[in-house]
């Protein structure tokens, strides 16, 4: 059966995306995606541009937004669906979460030299657009240089290599999340702030890949329902049969909105196609769940 539903996938607005909202909106049409929605690491600034350009390819475009937040120490990913988008909200988390990522480039590159690198500014300021560094980049980088060919950190991301699949943010998992060598500390709201902010901008609030952020921590599932979740993405790239089938039977019996989401970004994980979710039950399903809660049109 034929895919038509993707719900997670990263334009260049946000620091890990490659293409413009535009170019997502017509690659979903050559895949016969018919309903999507684009969503940004905390950022909504491709939401308008995204909408006119599905309209006249006939797509159901959902807004969007994934926000990062934290809650009891673990970070989250919260997806925000049928959210508006004029008032200050939004933006302001951008502008906070951008001025503090900004402080921490410095420190990442300092910290990724200290590994036996050297890196220079230039050479990641050919891949930002704003002076950010992601660890991504650090990887592009790094796999790029001849001067590393032969080293040994950077030997598991190379072709056939362990970490190979999705090497870019295969990197970035090993060396720039939380608790690895080269992590810095950005101060992401909490949970509750967040649902907080969906639920007053009129959205729906979905945990973006639990198996990946509850990893050793299902058990704060329950918690995060008795705490406002309306919805679980279920179906991800980053799930396997197990994993599925534990936060499908969670997410039916709690009664949440039930998602799927490739979370596309392009070159930074190139082994995730769009439209590749892992959905193993009947996409009508959630096309109906969608119908019902006005985040797609009924026809």
């Amino acid at each position: 059966m034929n895919k038509f539903i993707d719900l997670h996938m990263h334009s260049l607005y946000s620091d890990d995306g490659e293409f413009s909202p535009s170019e997502l909106v017509r690659k979903c049409k050559d895949k016969g995606i018919r309903i999507m929605a684009i969503a940004d690491h905390n950022s909504v600034r491709g939401v308008h541009e995204a909408k006119e350009v599905a309209k006249t390819h006939g797509i159901q475009y959902i807004t969007g937004i994934e926000i990062d937040c934290t809650y009891k120490a673990i970070n989250l990913h919260i997806l925000g669906y049928g959210i508006g988008t004029t008032g200050e909200d939004f933006t302001k988390i951008e502008e906070n979460i951008m001025q503090q990522e900004l402080k921490s480039s410095r420190k990442k590159l300092e910290l990724t030299n200290q590994l036996g690198f050297n890196i220079y500014q230039e050479d990641l300021d050919k891949l930002s657009s704003n002076g950010i560094y992601t660890g991504e980049m650090f990887a592009e980088v790094l796999l790029n240089d001849v001067r590393y060919r032969e080293n040994e950190l950077l030997k598991p991301y190379r072709r056939e290599g362990i970490r190979s699949d999705n090497p870019y943010v295969n990197f970035y998992w090993d060396y720039y999340a939380k608790d690895k060598p080269c992590y810095t500390e950005i101060i992401y709201p909490t949970l509750e702030e967040t649902l907080g902010l969906i639920k007053k901008n009129g959205g729906v609030a979905v945990l973006a890949h639990p198996g990946q952020n509850l990893k050793g921590h299902y058990e704060v599932f329950d918690e995060l329902v008795t705490k406002g979740i309306q919805g679980v993405e279920v179906f991800s790239n980053y799930h396997d049969e197990e994993t599925i089938r534990f936060f499908l039977d969670k997410g039916k019996s709690s009664h949440l909105l039930i998602t799927c989401g490739s979370d596309y970004h392009g070159k930074t994980k190139p082994a995730i196609e769009l439209g590749e979710t892992r959905c193993t039950i009947n996409e009508y399903e959630i096309e109906q769940q969608l119908k019902q809660i006005g985040l797609i049109e009924k026809c």
